[in-house]
């Protein structure tokens, strides 16, 4: 993963590395603090539409291997410190929303005008305390709000029409892979709202940290103070963005290129929705990088390419995210099985067969795991001094 980053995120990742979080992790949580500053007084204008910097941010891994809930706090307490940022309810329902839009209601000037706008910054230790994906007037709300709708009318029996101005909403919250197999139906994997979130996905400690007190550092309030000023200033940038000479040929080679190998991608389901939206996924994250580097509301061609670079670092691993979805708990079984052995490199076969006979009682089962493993070439068998063995092969 590209480490050129803006001026902020190092100073950010400096701050917040004391936990046991992997850079990639602090990296995207810093993306949405900066976002949540940003809000609508900032866009790219494409004339028939406009990008704003509003993410879904999704932190998906085992619980309490990477510190997902840790590594939110962390960010979204130091946006907590900058006036005027409005934080919505703790569980999404219209009418929680309606109330927290109306509160959050203000207008910033622009050109000798005043626009309107209801910002609203939402943050989850646990995506489901937050949101109820089967309720899908709720998703289809998240979907246009994302999609830059300057207005949102909804016309109930009881309130009559409720319409909000400029709605925005900034996201960040945590979950795990079982959730969204037991939550998020098959069918909502590659469009609507799962192509419009940013899934960060991780299932390894960085590095190991009993006592986090321990790797605070003797500057860190004044960090804290810097990166919290720093977050001021970005709130207070206001207009459209311009995109350079060079980020536009930087971004008119990567598109063409992008769509003539886009075959080979849209037979993977998951990406299908993704690959259409990551055009906009780019500019979105340029525009965070470019204001955290600078005021100048430019964006180059080193602020599309990082985007690029960063979103390309989240891909390799979006089918492990998605990965339990639609299997049979004896094929997930056999998944661990693998990931047991390798994980050890090499086991002896009796112990393999105890590591899986709790699933797999039937000795027959078991085989057949093992002949599948064999033949897709994940697990090969090999003959030691000290008896049978079964060896994970380069994944």
């Amino acid at each position: 993963m590209t480490r050129n980053y803006p001026d902020w995120i190092p100073q950010y990742l400096q701050y917040a590395s004391v936990t046991e979080a992997p850079k990639r992790m602090h990296f995207w949580s810093a993306v949405g603090t900066v976002a949540g500053c940003l809000r609508r007084r900032v866009w790219i204008d494409m004339k028939r539409f406009c990008w704003y910097p509003s993410f879904y941010i999704i932190f998906v891994g085992p619980p309490g291997i990477i510190a997902k809930s840790t590594t939110i706090d962390i960010s979204t307490d130091l946006l907590r410190q900058v006036p005027g940022i409005k934080f919505g309810p703790n569980a999404i329902t219209w009418q929680a929303l309606v109330t927290a839009f109306a509160a959050a209601s203000e207008s910033f000037e622009y050109n000798a005008e005043w626009h309107p706008m209801s910002p609203l910054t939402l943050v989850a230790s646990e995506l489901g305390s937050l949101l109820n994906l089967q309720d899908k007037e709720m998703i289809n709300l998240l979907i246009e709000l994302w999609d830059g709708k300057k207005t949102y009318e909804k016309i109930t029996k009881m309130s009559g029409n409720d319409i909000i101005e400029a709605p925005w909403i900034n996201l960040q919250a945590g979950t795990t892979p079982h959730w969204i197999a037991d939550n998020m139906p098959q069918a909502m994997i590659g469009g609507g709202l799962s192509s419009r979130c940013i899934f960060v996905y991780g299932d390894t400690k960085e590095r190991y940290v009993a006592y986090v007190d321990e790797q605070v550092g003797a500057g860190d309030v004044e960090m804290r103070t810097n990166l919290i000023e720093d977050l001021e200033r970005i709130a207070m940038l206001t207009g459209p963005y311009t995109i350079s000479s060079g980020a536009r040929e930087w971004g008119r080679a990567w598109y063409e290129r992008f769509w003539k190998d886009a075959a080979s991608r849209m037979d993977d389901q998951m990406l299908e929705g993704y690959a259409a939206r990551k055009q906009t996924h780019m500019h979105k994250v340029a525009m965070v990088l470019s204001a955290s580097r600078s005021s100048s509301l430019i964006l180059t061609s080193e602020d599309l390419q990082l985007a690029n670079e960063m979103l390309e670092d989240l891909e390799k691993d979006m089918h492990r995210v998605f990965s339990r979805i639609g299997r049979t708990e004896d094929s997930m079984q056999a998944e661990r099985f693998i990931d047991f052995v390798r994980r050890k490199g090499s086991v002896p076969y009796h112990d393999a067969y105890k590591m899986i006979h709790i699933y797999f009682p039937d000795f027959r089962d078991f085989e057949g795991i093992l002949s599948g493993a064999i033949n897709s070439g994940q697990l090969r068998i090999i003959n030691t001094a000290a008896g049978i063995m079964l060896q994970a092969t380069s994944p």
